[in-house]
């Protein structure tokens, strides 16, 4: 990618969850996929990137996903209390302060993510001068997805709504949060450090630094990506079953 090489880049995990649905008390970044643990492919992906630091947020078994991955070079800051994605990303803010660059947000349970959708995500946001990107892609069947609400033709977006929030009108859009952002470090925090919990779920969420950005008139922007297998979140155990069955490296 052209000028990225200067750019500075770093990366968080959001890996706190226990992952109910997966019917198992181990923590759901630890389930093994293709014989490795969940985890490691966010990590991967962020390598990909050379992030100077990867930053892991962890909370349920917190000490076995540090001892798994203690000689990853990793920095691990622990959510103690389960609050949201906002509230999860706050706990990042000590690491990055003085820092100034471009922080990339992955999810620990996202792990078919493609290290070109990355890249590609990450010079869209250079190019476009763009405060926050938010990596999107579009479903025949959108349900249970945080909706993308674009302004305009030049993929700027104003907010993203969660579906429990949503209008009947804003569930008909087709366009969804995957949950990975890039997003610019002197904005990031201050921005999370807003956020409210004035929704029916009662959390911070991160999807809210959009709105943020927006309501400021800082450029946000959306990048598409066709794959829409590539943003797939592991959620149950049929999940794992049908991510297993497409990662190339298991077979």
């Amino acid at each position: 990618m052209s000028g990225n090489e200067k750019q500075k880049v770093s990366a968080i995990i959001l890996a706190a969850g226990k992952g109910k649905r997966m019917k198992s008390d181990l923590a759901k970044v630890l389930h093994p996929l293709c014989g490795k643990p969940m985890l490691t492919y966010s990590v991967d992906a962020a390598r990909t990137l050379n992030a100077e630091k990867i930053v892991v947020i962890i909370g349920h078994q917190a000490g076995l996903v540090r001892e798994t991955f203690k000689d990853e070079d990793l920095i691990f800051v622990e959510q103690r209390e389960q609050l949201g994605t906002g509230h999860a990303v706050l706990q990042a803010r000590d690491v990055f302060h003085s820092y100034d660059g471009t922080i990339l947000i992955l999810c620990g349970d996202v792990p078919m993510l493609s290290s070109s959708t990355i890249r590609a995500l990450l010079e869209v946001h250079i190019l476009e001068k763009s405060v926050v990107t938010v990596l999107t892609t579009i479903l025949d069947d959108p349900a249970g997805y945080g909706r993308v609400i674009q302004e305009g033709d030049k993929r700027e977006i104003s907010r993203i709504v969660e579906e429990k929030d949503a209008s009947p009108a804003e569930k008909k859009i087709r366009e969804i949060n995957t949950g990975i952002y890039c997003v610019e470090s002197n904005f990031l925090f201050g921005a999370v450090g807003a956020i409210g919990n004035e929704n029916i779920q009662k959390e911070y969420y991160l999807t809210d630094i959009v709105g943020i950005a927006w309501k400021k008139g800082f450029k946000t922007r959306s990048f598409i990506t066709a794959n829409s297998y590539e943003v797939m979140g592991i959620n149950t155990p049929d999940d794992l079953k049908k991510a297993s069955k497409r990662m190339t490296t298991c077979n």
